[in-house]
């Protein structure tokens, strides 16, 4: 283990697309910047609107996509480097992935027992009864049974699909797992079994967890700490009930402003915010970053700005 209080540390992020060629190049910055820690055995929440970066940050993260810029270590490892045999190998031990889509991420020609032991026999495992046994043991911890090992990704429901993913991701033993939206495809029905699988899962294991999501309402549930990301940068990190009981960035009010609530009365007749940045912000003399309001709890801001945290953390 390293010397950091983290497992996980992202420091500068910047992942950059260029489309197009000549005059028409054009470079969208997808990630901007982007810094936060993972502590061991923690569920971090990334959050924010679709196509705000979260998902490209965990794609990042796992290198199914080369970071532009910026440094990734994991249990002390620099894993931003040069993908190399001994990187890849590293991270297929250390750091697995559940996909947002549970049709999509399933080889539809492989059977449930060939899809979850694979990992197994990329660590080098060739002996059929140990592979048999441990995918066996796998799917009855994550709600399914013996029988399906044989059977093929079509023949099961879209919550089933995400067990099976679940599965696959846990072979391996990993220290990390990367949940990228994993129930956003699901009814909210099978949502709550899923997240409650994952969650029962980390207690029993000492899971650590970045889960991606943009349903503020289960992050809330399920994440120790909070990233709330917009337009590829990180705006605020918090503990989860600091983040949800006084918000700080007006994004994050804005987004939580947004979260309807059961009660149709109280619903109709609630404040909303929305967020315009020209309109909440004033940069022209001071440039804002990443600063420490109270302990942990972190947001983009200028020097003035802090200031006006500082009297609003004082005053509750």
């Amino acid at each position: 283990m390293s010397e950091s209080e983290y497992l996980l540390e992202v420091k500068n992020l910047c992942q950059y697309f260029t489309t197009g060629a000549g005059s028409n190049k054009l470079t969208v910055k997808a990630v901007d910047d982007v810094s936060f820690g993972v502590r061991p055995a923690e569920t971090f929440g990334l959050v924010g609107e679709s196509g705000c970066g979260k998902t490209t940050t965990g794609r990042s993260i796992i290198r199914l996509y080369d970071p532009t810029s910026g440094e990734i270590t994991f249990d002390g490892v620099n894993i931003s480097g040069r993908k190399t045999n001994k990187l890849r190998k590293y991270l297929a031990e250390n750091i697995a992935m559940i996909f947002q889509d549970p049709i999509e991420s399933l080889n539809p020609k492989m059977t449930i027992q060939e899809i979850i032991g694979e990992g197994l026999k990329i660590r080098g495992v060739r002996d059929k009864h140990e592979i048999h046994s441990r995918v066996v043991e796998l799917l009855n911890k994550v709600g399914l049974t013996d029988e399906h090992a044989t059977r093929y990704p079509h023949e099961f429901s879209g919550g089933q699909r995400q067990r099976i993913g679940i599965a696959r991701a846990m072979i391996i033993k990993p220290k990390m797992i990367i949940a990228d939206e994993p129930v956003s495809a699901l009814d909210v029905s099978i949502q709550a079994q899923v997240i409650n699988l994952l969650n029962d899962l980390k207690q029993e294991m000492g899971l650590t967890i970045l889960f991606i999501a943009h349903n503020l309402s289960v992050v809330k549930y399920f994440s120790d700490r909070i990233g709330v990301m917009y337009y590829g940068r990180m705006m605020e990190v918090a503990k989860g009930s600091d983040l949800y009981a006084k918000p700080l960035h007006p994004y994050t009010r804005a987004l939580l402003s947004a979260i309807p609530e059961p009660n149709p009365i109280t619903e109709k007749t609630r404040q909303r915010f929305d967020y315009v940045p020209e309109r909440d912000h004033d940069y022209a003399f001071e440039q804002p970053s990443m600063m420490e309001v109270e302990p942990d709890h972190f947001v983009f801001c200028s020097p003035s700005e802090f200031e006006e945290y500082h009297k609003i953390i004082a005053a509750q």
